[in-house]
This record gives C-alpha cells, structure tokens and sequence, in this order.
C-alpha cells in the first residue's frame, strides 16, 4: 500500500531536509525511522519521496512524504513513537500507487517569522506584499540554476501575531532561496530602504538591479503543501506532543532575526 503522511519539523538541528551522508537530514531521519519499523528495506523501491527541499534551519508544519510499505498499519501506528522529538507525523493518506508528493503538490504555502523590533512600517511592508501576486520574472530573488525564472503567485499578505510579523505566500511552486530573498525585500521596503518603483523593477527583472539577499533561514516554515487529497490526523507521540522547550527555542531564534540582517 502507497502511504502519505504529514511531517512536521523543528529545522534547527537538521542540515536541512534532504539526505546528504554522515549528517542528520530529515529525509534520512524518517527513512531510518521506517527501516527500524520494517516498513521498507530500500528506500528507493519503496519510492521514497518528499514534497520538496528545505534548507538548513528551515522548519515545516506540513511537509509531505509518501512510500509504499507491505505493512501500513504498523506504519500509522508505530512511526511517531520511535520519531526524534523534533520531528513528527501529522496526518496520514491512502493514496494510489502513482501519487509522488512533489509533482501531485498544487499548490504550498510558506510563512516568515519577522520581530516587530519598531524598525519596520507594517503598511509599507503589506504594499510590498501585495505587489508579488501574479505572475513574475524572479531572477533577482532567488539562484536559478537553469530553471524557468518566472512563477505566479496566488497570495502574498502580512499579518501581525504574537509580536511578529507574520508573511505567508502561495504558489504552485518556488524556487530556491526565493522565498527567503522576498522576504528580504519586504523588510527593506518596511525599512524605506526600497520604494514600490524598486519592488516592481526587481520583479521585471530590470538589468543593473543587485540581486536580493536571502533573509536568514530560520525564520521560515514551510507551512502547508496541498496535494488535492484528505488527511487522517495522527495523534502526537513524538517531537511536537511536549514541544514547548522546542517552541521557546524557535521564538526566541526568531526574535534575533532582524538583527542578523543588518
């Protein structure tokens, strides 16, 4: 049976998600957790996947990965509890043999944790958001290795929480760093270090403009990953059943965040 499950992670003490040898990955962590469970012998036969990357210090509220397993009882039942306390199923899907959590991902949604230090104008930063809907040449926001530049973007809204800046934004799909280096130039524009004309002429990928620099990375959570199929919530035994000590961690890492871009 092909399974489905929500991962959420605390991405500070990973080296981000994929799979790199002799370092702790999140890919690696529930791919060992699984081989101890008996769920899969090889992760490739068992067409292992995510829905896609995070760096280094990024965290996750709902990424998604899917494998096939002649046992998926034991795989609902028994993934969270041998899981680190950093790392934890959500949520679980039946799904048929050709699902694969990238290319079936319709659409994913990523926050930015900004601290409301005093130094931004939420108005000006709100007017820089609103600018990213639509459909966009991102060369300036992000490393594009060859790929096709141009995204569309469904949302992009600031909201204050908490005593944060909150920015979340939906598309189909992004490219590396762009998420971070977007959030860069919203800071700027809250900081009047950026006007609108510049915001536009950076999304025109006007030639002569400097290449944004990406926001640090532990600021942002990869939030939601819509798939088009319904999840089972999965009870927490794991990283997130007592996450306060991991929680203060992540608040008081975010509250650093403004600095360390100056």
């Amino acid at each position: 049976m092909r399974l489905a499950f929500q991962v959420a992670y605390i991405g500070t003490d990973f080296y981000g998600s994929q799979m790199q040898p002799g370092l702790r990955t999140v890919e690696g962590t529930v791919i060992g957790a699984c081989r101890d469970l008996g769920l899969f012998d090889d992760w490739r036969k068992a067409g292992f996947a995510f829905s896609g990357r995070t760096d280094r210090g990024v965290h996750a509220r709902r990424q998604i990965c899917a494998f096939t397993t002649p046992c998926p009882e034991r795989a609902i039942a028994r993934l969270n509890h041998i899981l680190p306390r950093d790392c934890e199923c959500s949520g679980w899907a039946e799904t048929d043999d050709s699902f694969h959590p990238r290319y079936n991902a319709q659409a994913r949604t990523y926050r930015y944790y900004i601290y409301d230090d005093g130094s931004t104008d939420p108005h000006r930063m709100q007017e820089a958001a609103s600018l990213l809907t639509g459909t966009h040449n991102f060369s300036h926001f992000s490393r594009l290795d060859g790929k096709n530049p141009e995204r569309t973007i469904l949302s992009s809204h600031i909201h204050a929480e908490d005593g944060f800046y909150i920015y979340e934004i939906t598309a189909p799909g992004f490219l590396w760093n762009m998420v971070r280096c977007i959030v860069s130039s919203i800071i700027a524009m809250g900081r009047d270090e950026l006007n609108a004309d510049d915001m536009t002429a950076l999304l025109k990928a006007t030639p002569g403009m400097r290449h944004v620099t990406p926001a640090p990375p532990e600021g942002l959570i990869l939030w939601d990953i819509d798939c088009g199929i319904p999840f089972t919530p999965l009870k927490g035994t794991g990283s997130m059943r007592d996450a306060a000590p991991e929680r203060t961690r992540f608040f008081e890492t975010m509250k650093k965040v403004n600095w360390m871009m100056d």
